[in-house]
């Protein structure tokens, strides 16, 4: 019976070869690969020309001092990252067939993340499951999406800039984001100040405030009153920021919900403006392609039906 190019491909496919290339691209050459895989090099090298006789396509542009995936490497790369973190998953997936719902949640999210309504299903789903493992990793928006895309996790909760249709979000909550200074600050502890005040101060930012970035409200709010152009000090952790800002580097904005601790603690400031503030939706996200095992399958569900009779108001912390 006469095959087609894809059931050809399939089976003349060797799956030791795809996982070779998968390490080489994570480990950045064949030199860390063949290390990594206890191996020789010139057996890496093999193995690789073999794989791209197979897809009849080079997948790597490899010179002297130069390493990059090709578009058709690039394509394979990340098909193969979702197929082994498929394959991976097969022993929680298995456990689908007992009564008993068990399996690891894996959670991408970016820092310092405040929400009553998700700690509350965290704390629920633990009573509930009491087999269910979980494992949670903190890092910048942008880095989530790409885990959840690539599904190297149940889920995420993170900044947004746009819609991705191949994702599901909904809105997790919506926090405010209003100005501070540090107990060092020439503006700590005073009233009546106006907002002409903090023309031309030092300001510390969130990498992300750039331009079209998630946090674009952010970095306009600072425009509002005029901070310094130029930031002092930047991060993409938010206990950074609040660091920074607390030692006096400059002024900084900050969700008011997260800083009022700080205030209260009399190491942060509030400052004008302080109506009108940006809004900032975080978002719960997963990877509808994803092959759930019991327990995410659990957890997204509890999530979801907390999201749908939970107001968004009530969600939103001001």
């Amino acid at each position: 019976m006469m095959r087609t190019y894809e059931e050809r491909f399939l089976w003349r496919l060797d799956w030791n070869l795809l996982r070779t290339f998968t390490i080489v691209v994570e480990q950045g050459g064949i030199t860390r690969a063949a290390e990594f895989l206890n191996l020789s090099q010139p057996t890496v090298s093999s193995a690789l020309k073999r794989l791209e006789d197979t897809v009849e396509k080079r997948l790597l542009d490899r010179r002297p001092g130069h390493f990059a995936l090709t578009t058709a490497g690039e394509t394979l790369y990340r098909e193969s990252h979702l197929l082994f973190g498929s394959i991976s998953r097969i022993p929680s997936l298995m456990a689908a067939a007992e009564n008993l719902v068990t399996g690891h949640i894996s959670i991408a999210m970016t820092s310092h993340v405040t929400c009553p309504h998700f700690d509350t299903i965290l704390q629920q789903f633990s009573r509930t499951y009491p087999e269910a493992t979980y494992s949670i990793a903190v890092t910048e928006s942008a880095d989530v999406l790409s885990r959840i895309r690539q599904n190297q996790a149940t889920f995420g909760v993170c900044l947004m800039r746009e819609d991705d249709p191949s994702l599901e979000a909904s809105i997790l909550y919506r926090e405010f984001f209003g100005l501070f200074c540090g107990i060092s600050h020439e503006l700590f502890g005073r009233t009546n100040i106006k907002p002409e005040d903090l023309s031309g101060k030092q300001s510390v930012s969130f990498q992300t405030e750039i331009e079209n970035g998630p946090l674009f409200l952010v970095r306009q709010l600072r425009e509002r009153v005029h901070l310094h152009s130029e930031p002092r000090g930047v991060s993409a952790n938010l206990p950074e920021v609040s660091r920074m800002i607390i030692q006096g580097l400059g002024i900084g904005a900050l969700p008011v919900h997260i800083a009022s601790r700080e205030v209260d603690a009399g190491l942060l400031w509030a400052l004008p403006p302080q109506d009108d503030l940006p809004a900032i939706d975080i978002h719960f996200v997963y990877n509808p392609r994803r092959s759930l095992n019991p327990a995410e399958a659990a957890f997204i569900r509890m999530m979801s039906e907390m999201l749908r009779d939970t107001s968004l108001e009530e969600r939103t912390y001001r």
